[in-house]
């Protein structure tokens, strides 16, 4: 029989063996806890700091300004939570329609402690508009916040560009990354952001650690308290394995990131010519350059109310996809509102197939995943008789 095929790897990453085999001796013998003096203690500690040079060397920043997290949840609740509490609360904050609920659910806590938010709209590819964004700032505008790379579509955004027309302005420029990193390269001081966020498990790291940038100077008030761990932004004892995963994880990305990204947008693009035959009224959703390297989002014009058959299809045939957030089994409704939020209508927005390549993806499961997709779609109701998308885009 052959093996399964995981094309779900913005929902989460197998953990790399190597990941696996730097955290080992941090589950076992080295169990010292980073903040005592002794020797066990001490070697801890040593393992943290490593981790931390780590992670600073794959986006371009100094060691000293990374703070681990639980997750890149956290680092995001931290950067906007933080930022708000730190400028005395109450001010403006910009983001898009776009964002993680992470973000979003974070922009809802504050509005009700008394901030104003505005939300930002995209366009069908799903970008943010530069000038959209310029309207926008407002004299107490303390923070703008726009992911780099969108969960559910995979959109990459001007990054770049939006960080400056932010700091030209005098604010604070946040993103969420937690797709990006390990994905595409990504320096911050390129970038010109001043908080961002990233997460393990996205990465072939394990769960439950993260991290956020925070760029020198830049204040924070903290949202966890305890005993000052992490410059006294995190409190709470270290988890020495998972951030020694996370070290390993971004240190691999820095090697084999151009490799990588390389052979995972030939496969997303041959995947999208061989549809273009086998499935004319396939759609791509999101934009046809400017996305994640292994990342497909795909629509099936006029068969959207099947989209949940075809994913148990997938499944028994031996393939994990999605239908976009991992996370909304547990927040109705947030692959729909991002479509949404790109001008599809509502039975557009239920109809969505993500696909997304990884690591230890072969050529040989993409080939059987090209087999066993049509078979998949041809067993949905006949597409109706007005659809008007193409694959071409």
């Amino acid at each position: 029989m052959a093996s399964r095929i995981y094309f779900d790897h913005s929902a989460t990453t197998p953990l790399d063996p190597r990941v696996r085999a730097a955290m080992e001796p941090y589950l076992d013998g080295a169990y010292g806890n980073p903040s005592s003096l002794h020797r066990e203690g001490r070697e801890a500690r040593g393992a943290v700091e490593k981790a931390r040079a780590q992670v600073a060397a794959l986006l371009g920043a100094e060691p000293s300004e990374i703070i681990f997290t639980a997750s890149g949840t956290e680092a995001d609740n931290l950067a906007l939570v933080g930022a708000n509490r730190a400028a005395g609360g109450g001010h403006h904050l910009i983001t898009s329609t776009f964002e993680h609920a992470a973000v979003l659910e974070t922009c809802h806590f504050l509005e009700r402690a008394g901030t104003q938010v505005t939300y930002l709209p995209v366009d069908r590819d799903g970008l943010v508009d530069l000038g959209s964004l310029l309207n926008t700032l407002r004299a107490d505008t303390r923070l703008v916040s726009v992911m780099t790379a969108n969960n559910v579509v995979g959109t990459l955004q001007p990054i770049a560009e939006l960080a400056h027309i932010v700091r030209a302005h005098g604010a604070l420029f946040h993103t969420d990354a937690v797709q990006a990193v390990g994905k595409v390269p990504i320096d911050v001081n390129e970038l010109g952001v001043d908080l961002l966020s990233l997460s393990a498990h996205k990465l072939h790291g394990p769960k439950g650690v993260g991290a956020l940038y925070v760029r020198q100077g830049v204040k924070l008030d903290p949202v966890v308290f305890g005993g000052g761990q992490e410059r006294g932004l995190r409190s709470a004892t270290e988890n020495v394995a998972g951030i020694v995963g996370l070290g390993a994880a971004t240190a691999l990305a820095r090697e084999e990131l151009a490799e990588e990204a390389a052979r995972l947008a030939a496969w997303r693009v041959r995947i999208l010519e061989s549809l273009r035959e086998t499935i004319p009224h396939a759609y791509l959703i999101g934009h046809p350059v400017k996305r994640l390297p292994g990342h497909l989002c795909l629509g099936f014009a006029g068969q959207e109310e099947g989209m949940l058959k075809l994913l148990r299809a997938l499944d028994e045939a031996g393939v994990a996809a999605s239908s976009g957030s991992a996370c909304s089994s547990s927040h109705a409704g947030a692959t729909e509102k991002v479509l949404e939020a790109m001008g599809f209508d509502a039975q557009q927005a239920r109809g969505l197939l993500r696909v997304t390549l990884g690591r230890f993806n072969t050529e040989d499961e993409v080939n059987r995943f090209l087999q066993i997709l049509p078979q998949a779609v041809a067993s949905l109701a006949p597409v109706r008789n007005e659809v008007s998308y193409a694959i071409s885009k």
